[in-house]
């Protein structure tokens, strides 16, 4: 959530009781809540005796090191596939700026049919992020259904942000065939996209909601509905106040609600240029002004979790030493606390979910939120279920570590290291090196730092401002979907190229819009009337679907992604320039060769090994020879694999006695496609002679069967 237009004690009753899940009976306690929530939770009943069982059974709910379940059906990484809902099966192409739904149309859960989904999974997905789910304002009218209307004034665009969430416990409206019926309608998406064999993944947004929150449902009174409004600040209370002052809109955005149109006949019954909230709360963002700016985030309101106006904490502080302990550690540590009211909103809303069959959540602004509550929330729903999905959006580097380990996070976006500098070397602007760099500084929690080239926050790759032409991203998706075992995001539209240039109300373009009702032309031809076959898609279109399933078939399939990394940056940057001397060679503008504009590594795991190379120029780099040095190739064997262990000793052998090596050519296997070709050994380590074309990619398995 960066894009500034965009943004926007109760004791515990314990019982213990037996019931039975998975066939087994089993001791379980619950949690009653005053909200009449129920949840069935294994906390342990102390810490000791936690921390001795574990020791016993050698065993974690969740570690630091190994987020990926042992249960996943997939050999290589996970894959999660970001779908904004309301867009993906929307078959409408009128696209009018600000076109309301009937102009534009929407799209819905059941346009997630098997083909649909089978056309997802064919990505190498494992997981599908389904944006945009939890019932947020918007300014289509459902009053029919028994739903309050939303006020047009607060509202970015006219289908509303995803992240302004007005009920946590219902779903969009506008994603239903039948509104009436629209959770039972998620709850068949859930297990449809179970059936084939993917995980649901939804958003849950802790730092803020909708300027008007009002759930309609019983299961917990809203947020702020017992709050102390004459005080600022209470632990609490649910929001941020500012006593005796009413909330304004910003400066000139009664201007531009639902387009400028809104004092047109028929166009909203509230839009009226003002919102009633009287006392003023604090803004999404944090602002304390009664009149926020217009590029605060206006719709929303920031939610407490017990941090004073002044930045100190009204809640325990988690010891330092809990970074290596396991989720169910840290749910023993919380459980006899007494935390702020909020805490046991937002944990009561994801168990809620949970029960539903989602089976992870991507958590909005995560840094603008303690890190002690993610640790309570997140221990709560390992408890629920270990294997949860638990990625985050964090974007300051010197905190990762604080929430990994110690808010139990299992993923973070690795955007401000790895993507802004890949986006620049996609550019033309920036060097693999200092890719490598911004590899080497998440080194120790490579594993967590999940990768991506597009989502709703960023602009599309085929978009003027970024590259222009999503044949410039092929390398970039090699590169950033197989240099660590993390999973890889994919948003889609992504692989056939959509580039986001529709003008549709108030997104920009560039991005694709999420605050408006649209289509997606390039996704549509893919989709072609809800066959998902391609069938109105262009030659380029199509072939760059394929480029994405071999890619992500490498990313979710081949065991060496498991594995370790090996940069050979270094090495054959340093052969460039050490020939270039020899032969008294000055680089040109378009060097033949290694350069700051290929990179290649080796990805290994026991007796699998793969070898990448990408071309981020879009001039072919002739032909040259690539050197895998012995040390590394050494290191390889020294994991316990069998690559090649008679040509290792031979270089190990002969390098010791400076003899010369025999040129029996090892064969290695094209994944991509390209030709297969062999490796040589020689004083070096192992050579590949190879050329790309420009923007190529080429990726060999180097143990093939």
């Amino acid at each position: 959530m960066l894009d500034m237009k965009r943004i926007h004690r109760q004791n515990f009753l314990k019982v213990t009781f037996s019931c039975k899940a998975k066939n087994t009976a089993k001791k379980m306690t619950v949690t009653a809540l005053s909200l009449g929530l129920l949840s069935c939770i294994a906390y342990p009943k102390t810490e000791t005796e936690l921390m001795k069982s574990e020791r016993i059974k050698n065993e974690r709910l969740t570690t630091v090191h190994s987020p990926i379940s042992n249960q996943s059906p997939y050999t290589g990484k996970p894959v999660v596939y970001q779908v904004f809902t309301r867009l993906f099966g929307n078959t409408n192409t009128t696209n009018k700026p600000w076109g309301t739904l009937a102009e534009n149309g929407v799209g819905k859960f059941n346009d997630f049919t098997p083909q649909a989904l089978e056309s997802i999974k064919a990505l190498g997905t494992t997981h599908i992020w389904y944006t945009g789910v939890p019932h947020h304002a918007l300014a289509t009218s459902y009053l029919n259904f028994g739903i309050s209307d939303d006020d047009p004034d607060v509202i970015k665009g006219r289908a509303g942000s995803p992240y302004a969430v007005k009920d946590y416990y219902n779903v969009n409206p506008d994603l239903a065939v039948n509104p009436a019926n629209r959770l039972h309608e998620f709850e068949a998406l859930i297990q449809r996209t179970h059936q084939h064999g993917m995980k649901v993944v939804i958003d849950i947004v802790p730092n803020h909601v909708a300027r008007r929150y009002q759930s309609l449902s019983p299961r917990h009174d809203n947020f702020g509905a017992n709050d102390d409004t004459s005080q600022a600040y209470s632990r609490e209370n649910n929001f941020y106040y500012i006593p005796n002052t009413p909330f304004e809109l910003p400066e000139g955005v009664a201007d531009t609600v639902l387009g400028g149109k809104a004092t047109e006949k028929n166009q909203h019954p509230l839009a009226d240029r003002r919102f009633d909230e009287f006392p003023a709360k604090w803004t999404g963002n944090g602002s304390r002004a009664p009149q926020p700016d217009i590029n605060d985030w206006y719709e929303t309101v920031k939610i407490n979790y017990g941090v004073r106006p002044d930045g100190t904490y009204d809640f325990p502080v988690l010891p330092e030493a809990y970074r290596d302990k396991s989720a169910a550690v840290h749910a023993a540590f919380w459980a006899d606390k007494s935390l702020p009211d909020s805490w046991y909103k937002f944990r009561d809303i994801a168990i809620y979910w949970l029960d539903k069959g989602v089976d992870g959540f991507r958590f909005d602004m995560a840094e603008m939120v303690p890190v002690e509550f993610w640790s309570f929330l997140n221990s709560a729903i390992k408890q629920q279920n270990a294997d949860a999905f638990l990625l985050a959006e964090v974007y300051q580097p010197d905190k990762y570590r604080d929430y990994i380990q110690l808010g139990k996070m299992d993923y973070l976006y690795d955007k401000v290291g790895f993507y802004d500098t890949l986006k620049s070397i996609i550019r033309g602007e920036g060097k693999v090196s200092a890719l490598v760099s911004a590899n080497k500084e998440v080194a120790d929690i490579s594993s967590h730092m999940l990768n991506f080239l597009e989502n709703h926050d960023e602009q599309r790759i085929p978009s003027a401002d970024f590259a222009g032409s999503a044949e410039q991203g092929k390398p970039a998706l090699t590169v950033s979907a197989l240099i660590n075992k993390a999973p890889f995001l994919l948003y889609f539209g992504q692989d056939v190229g959509e580039d986001g240039s529709e003008d549709t109300g108030f997104g920009d373009p560039t991005r694709t819009t999420i605050f408006d009702y649209a289509g997606v032309p390039a996704h549509q031809r893919w989709m072609n009337q809800g066959q998902f076959d391609g069938g109105q898609s262009t030659a380029e279109e199509k072939s760059l679907r394929r480029f994405y399933e071999q890619v992500m078939k490498i990313a979710s399939s081949n065991a060496a992604i498991l594995g370790d990394f090996i940069s050979l940056h270094a090495a054959n940057l340093a052969q460039t320039a050490l020939k270039s001397i020899t032969h008294n060679k000055i680089q040109s503008s378009r060097p033949h060769g290694y350069t700051e504009q290929q990179f290649a590594f080796i990805r290994h795991a026991e007796n699998d090994a793969i070898l990448v190379i990408a071309n981020f120029s879009a001039h072919a780099t002739g032909e040259f020879t690539l050197t895998v040095p012995t040390a590394d190739m050494m290191e390889i064997n020294a994991l316990g694999g069998s690559f090649n262990s008679a040509v290792l000793n031979s270089l190990s052998i002969n390098n010791a006695n400076n003899t010369t090596l025999s040129n029996n050519p090892i064969a290695v296997k094209a994944l991509l496609s390209h030709e297969d070709s062999t490796m040589t050994a020689t004083e070096n380590g192992l050579e590949i002679t190879i050329s790309l074309e420009g923007l190529e990619s080429k990726v060999f398995d180097l143990v093939p069967d």
